[in-house]
């Protein structure tokens, strides 16, 4: 978008080309996903093998919708967010950063129309009094709902259940210091607007984003991490002026496309569908996910809406504060309508790391074909960028290969691995999408101070020199 850049006229988005098309499809589109390259088991289980996302408090028989990301998962998640940053607030001039409470008071929420509608409709079991979501019961071959848990096909009627999770503020416990655990980001950036927009001294048309977390009573939580009930969002308001609303959507549709595409996400497991009318929120003028094709079925990833002026005209209303805009360029006062890109950061990173997951048949040393579990997570997500790999624990490849570690740690996330066969650890880096592993051998030491770099994807080698080492990687790591 040159004119957000070059900071002329920012009434109106310029046109955007896709890197691939966008795929849009109507709101009743198949959503079964049909034959997949994996399961979900799998990537559980490869999640939990290699300490990536396992059950928070696993030692105590964990706790449903609840989850821990251990070292190369919390490593993934900061690039998810850093990606996003860098896409949303870092390379824009319009876009700028808020950190809001968790902890809001109590009429924000009323405001917004949490209190009153951000429900589900639950059903119990009358045999087994197990609850569930009205609107996701498992069936049985026949079409019959029935319970999971007991076999039971009698529920009670449907009733509606607020999410959001209750808590208290002070020594007391009563209505007077009750509060709400936020169940999304988007409303500190609303009743921060008018001063974000203040002390910024951003124009209309200009975001707010921020990521944080937020925390959604799921009557039931599954698959994986994909709901959850502690979640990560990634969300973005962007203000504009009415009238131009429906452009700044589209355009917002297009250039959120792009950045699944730029992280190496493939096209034909992405779309964008529209909402139908009758599943619009209450504050939505119009809505559109982008769904990804997960192994049990085309699911949103991101939501996209146009809000409207819903937000900011409710919280003035409710606070009796100002929080219209004055436009000097047009030398009038309106509410901005507001386009909102958002995602969760671990529905995201579920859905990079069963994207870039691959079995399949990889040469050996030996001349054997065997075969091999590979991430091919774009290097800008990738946990680790390089492994260093002394050939063996030789006391002379050890400090060597700590030296090579030591160069290259500064600039890049890098890990030392020196245990098991040199085959073994180049499965073991390929299965959590390192890009790069360098293998110190006793050529080294002895003779020509270079090393030998292993590309994750070709799984091509070359011999490079370690004074050459961080200029060779820095070429090519697509950061």
């Amino acid at each position: 978008m040159t004119s957000t850049a070059s900071g002329t006229d920012r009434s109106l988005p310029e046109a955007l080309e896709a890197i691939s098309p966008v795929r849009r499809v109507p709101a009743d589109a198949d959503t079964t996903a049909g034959e997949h390259d994996t399961t979900m088991e799998t990537i559980v289980e490869l999640c939990k093998r290699r300490g990536i996302i396992f059950p928070s408090s696993e030692i105590y028989g964990g706790l449903r919708g609840a989850w821990d990301y251990g070292p190369l998962g919390a490593a993934l998640r900061d690039n998810v967010r850093a990606a996003w940053k860098r896409h949303t607030i870092q390379l824009r001039d319009d876009v700028v950063q808020l950190e809001s409470s968790i902890l809001m008071s109590p009429r924000v929420w009323e405001a917004s129309g949490h209190v009153e509608g951000f429900t589900d409709p639950v059903v119990e079991c009358r045999s087994c009094n197990a609850r569930y979501r009205a609107d996701q019961m498992d069936t049985n071959a026949a079409g019959e709902e029935y319970c999971p848990k007991c076999g039971g096909k009698e529920f009670s009627e449907p009733r509606e259940f607020n999410l959001m999770f209750r808590t208290f503020v002070g020594p007391t416990q009563d209505t007077s210091t009750q509060v709400w655990l936020r169940p999304e980001t988007a409303q500190g950036m609303f009743v921060d607007f008018a001063h974000v927009q203040l002390t910024s001294r951003q124009k209309v048309p200009f975001g707010i984003a921020q990521v944080g977390k937020s925390f959604r009573n799921e009557v039931t939580p599954r698959n994986f991490i994909f709901r959850v009930r502690e979640l990560e969002q990634m969300e973005m308001e962007f203000f504009v002026r009415p009238g131009t609303d429906e452009a700044w959507h589209d355009y917002w549709i297009t250039t959120r496309w792009n950045w699944y595409m730029r992280l190496g996400m493939r096209p034909e497991n992405l779309r964008v569908r529209d909402h139908a009318t009758d599943e619009l929120s209450h504050y939505s003028k119009a809505t559109v996910d982008v769904e990804y094709r997960f192994p049990f079925a085309w699911s949103e990833l991101e939501g996209i809406a146009n809000r409207g002026d819903f937000d900011l005209r409710q919280h003035a209303e409710h606070s009796g504060k100002q929080l219209s805009y004055f436009d000097p360029d047009l030398d009038e006062r309106y509410l901005p309508y507001v386009v909102e890109p958002a995602l969760g950061v671990d529905r995201c990173a579920l859905a990079f790391l069963v994207d870039a997951y691959r079995a399949e048949d990889a040469p050996t040393a030996a001349g054997k074909v065997e075969r091999r579990t590979v991430l091919r997570l774009h290097h800008a997500l990738a946990p680790v960028k390089v492994a260093v790999l002394p050939l063996s624990r030789n006391d002379k490849l050890v400090p060597a290969a700590r030296e090579v570690g030591g160069l290259l740690r500064p600039r890049w996330a890098t890990q030392y691995d020196d245990a098991g066969s040199i085959g073994k650890r180049y499965r073991r880096q390929d299965e959590v999408g390192t890009p790069f592993c360098v293998t110190v051998d006793f050529q080294t030491v002895e003779d020509d101070r270079a090393v030998t770099v292993r590309d994750r994807d070709s799984m091509a080698q070359e011999r490079v020199g370690i004074d050459r080492l961080p200029a060779y990687l820095a070429e090519r790591l697509d950061l």
